[in-house]
């Protein structure tokens, strides 16, 4: 029987049951992708992170309960997290992760994870049919990036009362929807809400790669390159923004929850 160390990481957030939960399981060699797609649905959480050490970076897989993605923020940041306050990196050297997006890293200052991620603009577009109706809201704002809808709505209140249509809403070929408008809480420049029921996630709490999106869509609208964003679900979180070129810096904290061990065979 297989003993493989794992974490339980609230990302996005300075406390405990809050911001965006995920596993980080430590391999010690490859393991089937069938395993780890089983272990993720008995995590039951929006991602379990698989990291597996290489010679000078660390290899990175997300799994939702249902299916693997191609990026991740919270589970990176949760990943990072884990590498540091358990001793598995050096606390001041940066870590490279090799993932499906290519090479993501993380520095740490002052207790902040920094995590240079790839830029996913939105190109403005007409919605598919069936995805306002799904939301129940309109939009002043269309796009889609190569992952996600992206939906700009007028009102804070209209945002933060959304109840979609989930089984409609899964009907959308698309990963996720990000809805988003301005802030109405001068500590945020923009807020947001992510769907995503397709992957087996009605709503994700708080999410990195949407960030990607909203990073350069705000900045254009706000004209400036430095944001504070707030992800406006039931758990909450706060994700710092910076632009640089094609690259989007996010930053945020993390907290663990528990660690312990993972007993079972890898097949």
């Amino acid at each position: 029987m297989s003993r493989i160390n794992c974490w339980h990481v609230d990302a996005f957030t300075d406390r405990a049951f809050a911001g965006n939960p995920a596993a980080v399981c430590w391999l010690d060699a490859e393991v089937p992708d069938g395993w780890r797609q089983s272990v993720a649905a008995e995590m039951n959480l929006s991602e379990t992170a698989f990291l597996l050490r290489q010679r000078d970076a660390y290899g990175l897989r997300w799994f939702t309960p249902q299916v693997e993605v191609a990026l991740c923020g919270h589970a990176t940041l949760a990943s990072a997290h884990v590498l540091w306050t358990e001793g598995l990196h050096p606390a001041a050297e940066p870590i490279r992760f090799q993932t499906q997006s290519g090479v993501l890293t993380c520095t740490c200052d002052k207790g902040i994870i920094e995590m240079d991620f790839p830029a996913t603009p939105a190109e403005p577009g007409p919605p598919p049919e069936g995805l306002l109706d799904a939301l129940g809201t309109p939009a002043i704002h269309i796009g889609r990036t190569r992952f996600d809808y992206l939906v700009v709505v007028d009102d804070p209140d209209r945002l933060r009362a959304l109840a979609p249509d989930f089984a409609a809403l899964r009907q959308v070929d698309t990963r996720g929807v990000i809805v988003t408008c301005r802030s109405d809480d001068a500590r945020f420049d923009f807020i947001s809400r992510f769907f995503c029921p397709a992957v087996g996630i009605d709503e994700d709490p708080v999410t990195g790669s949407a960030h990607c999106c909203l990073g350069p869509y705000w900045a254009t609208v706000l004209d400036k390159s430095n944001l504070t964003a707030c992800q406006a679900s039931r758990r909450g979180g706060v994700v710092r923004v910076r632009i640089e070129g094609n690259r989007v810096v996010l930053g945020g904290q993390a907290v663990t929850v528990m660690r312990g061990q993972l007993l079972t065979g890898n097949s």
